[in-house]
């Protein structure tokens, strides 16, 4: 009897530590691991910086096709532009014009 109570008189000691122990493991894991941990942070930072640089390269894209729209608008046609158009979607060449194909061009 006296040695059963002396099992409980230390299990007893021992639960707080135990559980301490237990607790302290559990935050530290889920500092690192996680939804929120220190590694989905860095993914996410990652995933950022890359949804940046391609942002970055739509609008440099955007605005190359902006331009180029606002040179056909009907109210004030650039020529220049009105006539690359015509000979691409055509594919007209001047009579002056000399053309230099490249093996691996499709036209």
């Amino acid at each position: 009897m006296i040695v059963l109570h002396e099992m409980r008189r230390r299990a007893r000691l021992l639960v707080g530590p135990v559980f301490g122990i237990a607790a302290t493991g559990y935050f530290v894991y889920h500092t690192f691991e996680g939804d929120r941990g220190l590694r989905a942070g860095r993914d996410i930072t990652q995933q950022l910086y890359q949804a940046r640089q391609t942002l970055a390269a739509t609008e440099v894209e955007r605005d190359a096709l902006a331009h180029k729209v606002a040179g056909l608008d009907p109210s004030h046609v650039d020529p220049d532009l009105l006539d690359e158009q015509i000979r691409s979607t055509l594919d007209l060449v001047g009579p002056n014009e000399i053309i230099i194909l490249h093996p691996g061009d499709a036209h």
